[in-house]
């Protein structure tokens, strides 16, 4: 059988007319063209595929281009701020000498067609961004949502997904302190895995995606190169699914989290010797993509040699080793008077690296295979100067619909005890409220001995080194009916969520990061959402003074003309100065006061209330009350320095009944509760910028809320074997703890 012959640049000149797969490769006509223009001539097989990756989607972000600006062109003045959107992950100072980088990222689409590579590979995508940044990775989380919990392919993709991200995490040895998982038709063909990496590094030891000086040398470090994940960026990720999905199957990644761990310390060493200028991880689009940018932020040139790419199926073609996606991979640029001692290390660590290229400064990527060109572009229009859309955008219908529509005050309300006795126990046993046990306690939170809050506290907290009091706090949130209801308000919704979470555990919020999960971005409804939410968001952190500092998007996630809810997650990053007064979520003793912070008003349109019980989401999602916010967080950090507080937790999804439930089973201590008003509204209201807190000392708590001009009432006390409703109704703690534990593991366990 005689080989195909490959295509070069010299082929490429001899054939201009030569027919070329674009359409199929996710390319448009007029980019093709623009790529023709480029080149002067036509694209090389490599190239074609090079720029089809790299014009993708999830790699250019083509169609959100023109509305993540926003974040950039007017950020909240910030101090902290080391490192901002553009590079791997952004970076925060956050004193002491030390930096945190953070970032969340999503691995939708592959965690539908294989759900336990899908989410394990994002794990493992986002791990090495941060490493990338110089940090070491010391937590992860994770922000989930699937189908309707009963659906018939739910159970597959949530014990696929839960399993994958536990296992990979787990061998990693990276404790797992947060997230969330949340169930709605929407997603039924579209489930969402956002994984979230935090690390840790001294300022002296950041790293940027940079190939500079001509003459140092491009070294591949980590796993062999396989036809894994070949196209993920731009089939998987960057088109919507039809019927025909599972035929998309092989390009999924596939994870090894052993060769991760030996990777980052290996490169970690590195660093640390200073044997690196530059680094890139290989993630999406794989060599095209950390040649290019990193190519493309340094000096403007590299020549790269793919014969010496170390491969796991010697057969490869060249196109396919550019666009492999085979994970545990990373690309450094090293002087050559250090490539001894890189390839000394990494040999020591049992990690394969190969020297496969050299800096130049021509201003082009060159790549070479058996000493023929196959690719010759300049770098920049790979990385840099892709297509950008201004895509049309109109409200649509249904949203002002849904906004003048029925609303949750035309919905039969519980009148009486007995009623909201019964209301209360449906919702904290509905897959909307109930405890996320079962999930959690498949992945490791207290790996490192770092971990001072997790699961199901507010925030994660997690102290930055064994000799420093010093911690970080964070939390993830997002709410895909709020957004429905209002993109813009939805989204600045989630972001008070996150910020007051952070809050709640006694850290200042400091920044943010976001992942934004929408349907098509050709669909003008969905381009509305998403420059709605994009708006808010940016508006939000410009009055909250917390900058974004880097994100994803993923968009094309629907089936057919389906798409999901418009769902912006959202991560806030705080500081503790001592973990020691840390907050926790749960009562921890009898006999303490009960302070319910900030107004309530009657806001149950977009409620877990009216979803659960009625299944109705219309109308307008809670105000916005982002001063509100503000003086709650002051409140709440002042407390926690002072030691003023036992315990506090927000008021979000289901309102203040969920919120005394979860308190209540935490620490296994009960309360009883005086609500003024009407009870229905008093329990169920999800009102923003609200807190209940615990105390020994009413009187300082009360003066330090009237200083930051925030509603505070003695709503109860703690120290019962249940929760009683004074005068309404009581139920044992036990019975709530069979309710709300008992509902994941009778679905999946």
């Amino acid at each position: 059988m005689t080989p195909t012959p490959i295509d070069t640049v010299e082929h490429a000149e001899a054939t201009p007319d030569q027919a070329q797969p674009f359409a199929e490769l996710g390319l448009k006509d007029d980019e093709y063209a623009r790529i023709r223009e480029i080149l002067g001539r036509r694209p090389t097989d490599s190239e074609l595929a090079m720029y089809s990756v790299m014009w993708s989607e999830h790699c250019s972000y083509k169609s959100s281009k023109v509305h993540l600006r926003q974040f950039a062109e007017d950020p909240p003045a910030s101090e902290a701020m080391l490192v901002g959107m553009g590079e791997n992950a952004g970076v925060v100072d956050v004193g002491d000498g030390l930096a945190v980088t953070f970032k969340v990222e999503s691995h939708n689409h592959p965690s539908y067609v294989e759900p336990y590579q899908g989410a394990a590979t994002g794990v493992g995508g986002i791990v090495r961004d941060i490493l990338t940044m110089g940090a070491r990775p010391i937590a992860v989380m994770d922000s989930l949502r699937f189908g309707d919990a009963d659906a018939p392919d739910t159970k597959r993709l949530v014990t696929g997904v839960v399993a994958g991200v536990g296992g990979y995490g787990n061998c990693l040895g990276l404790p797992n302190i947060g997230g969330e998982v949340g169930f709605d038709p929407t997603y039924r063909g579209n489930p969402l895995v956002n994984a979230l990496c935090v690390g840790v590094l001294p300022h002296e030891r950041l790293q940027l995606a940079q190939a500079k000086g001509p003459g140092n040398k491009v070294v591949l470090l980590g796993a062999l190169t396989g036809r894994d994940g070949i196209g993920g960026v731009s089939v998987l990720a960057s088109a919507t699914f039809e019927e025909e999905g599972e035929s998309k199957r092989p390009s999924v990644q596939v994870g090894d989290p052993f060769t991760e761990k030996i990777l980052i310390e290996c490169c970690l060493e590195l660093f640390d010797a200073g044997l690196v200028t530059g680094i890139q991880d290989l993630g999406g689009a794989g060599l095209s993509c950390a040649t290019s940018e990193t190519a493309s932020h340094g000096d403007g040139g590299m020549q790269v040699d793919l014969d010496k790419v170390p491969l796991r199926e010697p057969s490869m073609s060249p196109l396919e080793v550019l666009t492999s996606e085979s994970q545990e991979r990373m690309l450094a640029i090293v002087e050559p008077a250090n490539v001894g001692a890189v390839l000394e290390r990494c040999a020591r660590w049992g990690v394969v690296s190969t020297v496969i290229g050299e800096v130049t400064g021509s201003g082009r990527l060159v790549v070479k295979w058996h000493g023929e060109t196959v690719v010759d572009a300049p770098p920049g229009s790979l990385a840099d100067d892709g297509p950008v859309y201004h895509r049309p955008f109109v409200r649509p219908d249904d949203a002002q619909d849904s906004l003048a529509g029925d609303t949750s005050a035309r919905l039969p309300r519980p009148s009486n005890g007995d009623e909201l006795r019964d209301a209360l126990l449906r919702l904290v046993a509905s897959p909307e409220l109930c405890s996320r046990r079962w999930v959690t306690e498949q992945y490791d939170r207290y790996v490192l001995g770092g971990t001072v809050l997790a699961m199901p506290h507010d925030s994660g907290v997690v102290r930055l080194g064994d000799d420093s009091s010093r911690g970080i706090a964070l939390s993830l949130d997002g709410n895909g009916r709020f957004a429905r209801l209002d993109p813009h308000d939805g989204a600045q919704l989630a972001l008070s969520e996150a910020y007051r979470n952070v809050a709640c555990v006694g850290a200042q919020p400091l920044a943010v990061s976001d992942c934004l999960n929408f349907g098509s971005p050709e669909d003008p409804a969905v381009m509305w959402q998403f420059a709605e939410a994009t708006r808010g968001l940016a508006e939000a952190c410009r009055v909250l003074g917390t900058p974004v500092t880097g994100g994803n998007v993923s968009f094309y996630n629907q089936t057919g003309a389906t798409a999901i809810n418009p769902t912006p997650v959202i991560g806030v990053l705080g500081v503790i100065a001592d973990v020691a007064r840390r907050i926790p979520s749960g009562f921890t003793a009898a006999g303490q006061q009960i302070l319910l912070l900030g107004d309530t008003e009657d806001e149950l349109d977009g409620s877990a209330w009216a979803w659960v019980e009625h299944h109705h989401l219309g109308g307008r999602p809670p105000a916005v009350r982002l001063a509100a916010e503000r003086g709650l967080a002051a409140v709440m950090t002042e407390a926690a320095t002072l030691s003023m507080l036992t315990a506090a937790h927000d008021l979000s999804e289901g309102g203040l009944a969920q919120a005394l439930v979860e308190a209540c089973l935490v620490g296994g201590i009960g309360a009883t509760v005086q609500i003024p008003g009407d009870p229905f509204v008093a329990l169920f209201s999800e009102t923003a910028a609200r807190a209940i807190v615990a105390t020994h000392d009413v009187d300082a708590v009360l003066a330090l809320a009237a200083k930051h001009h925030v509603a505070a009432s003695v709503v109860g006390q703690t120290g019962r074997q249940g929760l009683s409703v004074d005068g309404l109704f009581t139920v044992d703690l036990d019975e709530l703890r069979e309710q709300s534990e008992g509902t994941l593991p009778a679905l999946f366990g």
